[in-house]
């Protein structure tokens, strides 16, 4: 313990001349303030010594230009379409301008903090660095306390923070400050076990079905199998061509470890001829993430760990194979000890798995992430930076989809607005509220296809409008005919000019996985989220074996071509907040989108015609 508290000792005298008399920047205003949400609860201050890492996201400097060239690359009408910018491009667009830059980098030595002391993303965009909160508190003239959620986290935050005038508006957000955001896997069901605990009617169907089978001979609504999703969206007879340059990426948070050995074993059973993959997929660690492929232990075992990571895998290696393979591992919820000055990323990894994968130069073109949490859970100029990280991934030709959220369009007592009215409100989920990134909601039976929803635990897919962003432009149209089918009394709880998501949906119900040493179903975007990116992923292996371009980012071409080649689903609606919600109608609808793919169509609609196709 005495050297760890040298160690904040330390940290204290790097910045001990700044705390005595800081230069004088002007007077301090607000920079924004954020409501403690409703799950969580004050505690006590946080100790001065406890040390916090800390990310100050530098202004961009031609952000605009960054998000007319990304519409660009991604319009299937415009000559740039597929010419998708280089890693240098991209940084050229969002690198501070010289006075930014000059300004943020004098700030911090006003308050002792050598330049040497700080890591800056390769842009410069990003400023990384360490400190206790007591010289922040001091930086930022605000206070830390000590939150916890009802579920038992615990995160160090302040409800406010602020800034000299003259370098407010040079930096767009500090992180971790009054961000309470948590990424919560959309895994909503209880991993239940097989009742023949062996997977046993999926190795029956694989083995009966050689050839050309129908959806009625292999699709259960009961367990539904990688046989009968490639079978049910078209790409069951598809061979990948592209001699591995079409590739898939999927995220690991909270600790979550793809396990190669339940991976190898549901294979052995769902997809025998794809076993290889279980051992041959890329782990990237990320921010003190891990790859252990130790058993889990009986406390983890009942919290579920590993069935997020297991149920993604799992359906990705079974759909995409063979194709290259990249799990990512990022840390960010470190246990909160009070008393120690070891930096803690406090619950952000989101930007730590961003900047990581932002200096990559070569990235998966398709990634899946099954993560989100309440959009009002973090502060808009939270939401707003992120989301205009994610356009620099798309604007370099990586689709992103996120998962639409497990709740509809809130869960049922929980639907209480964060600003300190008390207004009932419906919670969209961030990040799918972002408009550079494709939102995949979640659907159930077959003959036809319906909203997903299980009245055993709750489930039902989410779907809605952001209170943050708004409409952008490639559904303008989309939502201004949708809205108009909403019911009345919803007013003044939804946005009806904000982003509307989800953008499109796969099966999410009753997914067959294999965890912990067994065989079992779960529910959930977080299983139809993988799904539909691996559909993609094939996709983009055709358009690369035909000398094509990988669609990048995925809405433009969606909502002004794409959706032709579509299943639209026209039953069910995104329950919660104890009312029926958004329902899904005809075209597209703020429940399931434009509803569920077809390869074969997909390939048509993108003029890829090669044999069959």
């Amino acid at each position: 313990m005495l050297l760890i508290r040298s160690a904040a000792v330390a940290l204290l005298a790097l910045a001990g001349s700044g705390l005595a008399s800081p230069v004088n920047f002007g007077s301090y205003v607000v920079k924004e303030a954020h409501v403690v949400p409703s799950k969580w609860t004050k505690i006590s201050p946080a100790p001065a010594d406890h040390v916090l890492k800390v990310d100050i996201a530098l202004k961009q400097g031609n952000f605009a230009e960054l998000e007319n060239q990304l519409y660009e690359v991604s319009d299937p009408d415009s000559p740039k379409y597929g010419k998708h910018l280089t890693l240098e491009q991209t940084n050229a667009l969002v690198k501070p301008t010289k006075d930014t830059a000059a300004t943020v980098r004098a700030w911090l030595a006003s308050h002792g903090v050598q330049d040497k002391h700080v890591s800056y993303s390769p842009a410069g965009d990003w400023a990384s660095l360490s400190l206790p909160v007591a010289q922040l508190e001091a930086m930022l003239k605000t206070k830390y306390n000590i939150y916890t959620h009802e579920d038992g986290s615990v995160l160090v935050r302040a409800t406010s923070w602020s800034l000299p005038a003259q370098v407010g508006k040079h930096i767009d957000m500090i992180s971790p400050t009054n961000s309470f955001f948590r990424p919560v896997s959309s895994r909503k069901a209880v991993f239940t076990v097989d009742a023949h605990g062996s997977g046993a009617a999926a190795l029956a169907a694989v083995k009966k079905t050689a050839g050309n089978p129908t959806v009625a001979q292999v699709c259960d609504p009961k367990s539904v199998t990688p046989l009968c999703l490639r079978t049910l969206y078209g790409t069951l007879d598809y061979k990948p061509k592209s001699g591995g340059r079409s590739q898939i990426g999927w995220t690991n948070y909270l600790g979550e470890v793809s396990n190669r050995s339940d991976t190898r074993e549901f294979l052995r059973v769902a997809r025998p001829e794809a076993i290889k993959s279980a051992d041959t997929f890329k782990y990237i660690v990320i921010d003190n993430g891990t790859d252990s492929q130790a058993p889990d232990t009986p406390d983890e075992v009942a919290a579920g760990k590993d069935g997020e990571a297991d149920l993604d895998t799992e359906t990705i290696t079974s759909i995409t194979y063979p194709l290259p393979l990249t799990a990512y591992s990022t840390g960010g919820q470190p246990p909160f000890v009070p008393d120690t000055a070891t930096p803690t990323d406090q619950n952000e990894p989101y930007l730590a798995w961003l900047q990581a994968v932002l200096k990559q130069r070569n990235i998966p073109q398709v990634i899946s992430t099954s993560y989100d949490d309440d959009e009002q859970a973090v502060p808009r100029s939270y939401a707003v930076r992120v989301c205009n990280t994610f356009a620099q991934l798309g604007a370099r030709g990586v689709s992103l989809f996120f998962a639409s959220g497990d709740g509809g369009v809130g869960g049922d007592g929980t639907c209480i607005s964060n600003d300190g009215k008390n207004r009932t409100v419906f919670l969209p989920e961030f990040p799918s509220t972002c408009p550079y990134i494709t939102s995949v909601g979640a659907t159930k039976n077959f003959n036809p296809e319906v909203v997903a929803y299980d009245e055993g635990n709750g489930f039902s897919s989410g779907g809605g409008f952001s209170w943050y962003f708004d409409t952008p432009r490639y559904q303008l149209k989309e939502v201004k005919a949708y809205v108009k089918t909403v019911p009345k009394e919803y007013a003044g709880k939804y946005n009806p000019h904000g982003r509307g998501f989800p953008d499109l949906s796969g099966q999410g119900q009753r997914y067959l996985t294999f965890w912990n040493g067994k065989f079992g179903h779960v529910d959930g975007t977080s299983a139809s989220t993988p799904a539909i990116a691996s559909i993609f992923a094939l996709v983009n292996d055709a358009l690369l074996a035909a000398g094509r371009p990988t669609l990048g980012f995925l809405n433009p071409w969606l909502y002004k071509r794409g959706y032709k080649a579509f299943n639209d689903i026209t039953s069910g609606s995104a329950l919660g907040c104890n009312v029926t919600g958004f329902s899904a109608t005809k075209g597209w609808d703020a429940v399931t989108g434009f509803g569920t793919p077809n390869f074969k169509s997909i390939l048509k609609t993108l003029n890829i015609h090669d044999g069959k196709y």
